[in-house]
């Protein structure tokens, strides 16, 4: 039997959101912007695409590109919350739903669309709930399985909604540009056409032996998508971590060290205590530097054993630094742990580490109640950070569930 996915895509999520909950803002063309001076535009409003803004857009670009946009910083318990809100619709029709990103989510369907008259109809009530409840407007994609089921959402933005059936599905593909495809990314779609590949119908027809030269095993997995063809399932579970990392652009650049290091302490704290939270210990520290320039500079290092103390994790950070002579100031720095174990929640055999454990223990009781950063090590001496600008990639769930308050 075939699979039948749906995708629930919000559209220009948190500038709708904001749109609906400040009426003065309805019809107008809005950025929103993080709180910072250096933010970007994380998410244009219809209205605002037309005059040629995209996300991505510093807001000196958005200014010099369309002088009347209305910049609004963005407000991310108010998408979270949303996110949460659209699980639960989500749920009334089917329990096998994966909140991929905090704007989109996978349904699997195929054992209960019958139960509402079938998958367009279960379409149709979602966008009509969702517009009562929220105000905002969600683009629905059907397919036989999730590559297809977001290519359909893609296809019909905005406020569309469209079933791409099995036996549609090589003559929607012969022709639309491989960068089109969810997963190809700008860097796959160049390599592709300096091998005169641009449609996935030349893709589907290209001799797996070349691909497999150019791209490795990905090749295979990439003829495959050019035919419609994935495998990957509806996630219900939030998948293990492979890694938890933080960075953040700098209010102003930077060159003291004491500076880096006081940045380096509050992002190994948020990485250690997520870390701490979900229950995973690392091995290895990565390193960003992205100088003024915008030339970035990733570098890590392995440590002893598996840790998730902020400290340590710093320490690891630092032993990276002093390799590096810095050629520039700094704008953005990120600390980030990978090679993850479940933590297997020992107690430490000697009494100094057993405090240190106990003291990160009430750091995070402490903050987890009363929010961000109210107590925090001496030596963590920086401006008042910046609220973030959320990463589309927040989770209602599991490690991806960074606190946004």
């Amino acid at each position: 039997m075939s699979k039948i996915i749906l995708c629930a895509d919000m559209d220009a999520f948190f500038a709708s959101v904001e749109q609906q909950t400040n009426p003065r803002l309805r019809g107008k063309p809005i950025g929103v912007i993080g709180s910072g001076g250096r933010t970007v535009i994380t998410t244009a409003s219809y209205e605002a695409r037309k005059f040629g803004i995209k996300t991505g857009m510093n807001i000196y670009e958005a200014k010099k590109t369309f002088p009347s946009l209305i910049f609004v910083v963005g407000d991310n318990e108010k998408y979270t919350h949303t996110c949460k809100e659209l699980e639960d619709i989500y749920a009334q029709f089917t329990p096998d739903v994966e909140i991929y990103s905090i704007d989109e989510a996978f349904l699997d369907i195929t054992t209960t669309y019958h139960l509402f008259g079938g998958p367009e109809a279960i379409g149709v009530a979602i966008k009509k709930m969702i517009k009562e409840r929220f105000g905002i407007n969600c683009t629905i994609g059907i397919g036989h399985n999730i590559l297809i089921a977001k290519l359909a959402s893609d296809l019909s933005k905005p406020d569309g909604l469209r079933w791409i059936k099995p036996e549609e599905v090589a003559d929607v593909l012969k022709d639309l540009p491989v960068k089109e495809l969810w997963g190809i990314g700008s860097k796959i779609s160049e390599k592709l056409s300096i091998l005169d590949i641009k449609t996935c119908g030349e893709l589907a027809r290209a001799p797996a032996s070349l691909l497999r030269n150019k791209f490795g095993i990905y090749g295979e997995t990439l003829k495959a998508m050019s035919m419609g063809i994935c495998n990957r399932s509806v996630q219900m579970k939030p998948e293990d971590a492979k890694s938890i990392g933080h960075s953040m652009t700098l209010p102003e650049d930077i060159w003291e060290r004491e500076k880096i290091e006081a940045y380096l302490l509050m992002l190994s704290e948020m990485v250690g205590r997520r870390a701490r939270k979900y229950g995973y210990m690392g091995k290895t520290v990565s390193f960003i530097i992205r100088y003024t320039d915008f030339e970035t500079l990733v570098k890590q290092t392995t440590l002893s054993d598996f840790t998730n103390n902020t400290h340590v994790i710093l320490h690891g950070a630092l032993k990276i630094i002093d390799k590096i002579k810095l050629k520039d100031r700094i704008r953005l720095l990120g600390v980030s742990l990978s090679s993850l174990i479940k933590d297997p929640k020992q107690i430490p055999l000697l009494e100094e580490e057993r405090k240190r454990k106990y003291i990160l223990q009430a750091v995070d009781y402490i903050n987890d109640k009363y929010g961000d950063f109210k107590i925090t090590w001496g030596s963590y001496i920086v401006q008042k950070r910046n609220s973030c600008v959320i990463s589309p990639a927040w989770r209602p769930s599991g490690v991806k569930n960074i606190n946004v308050k």
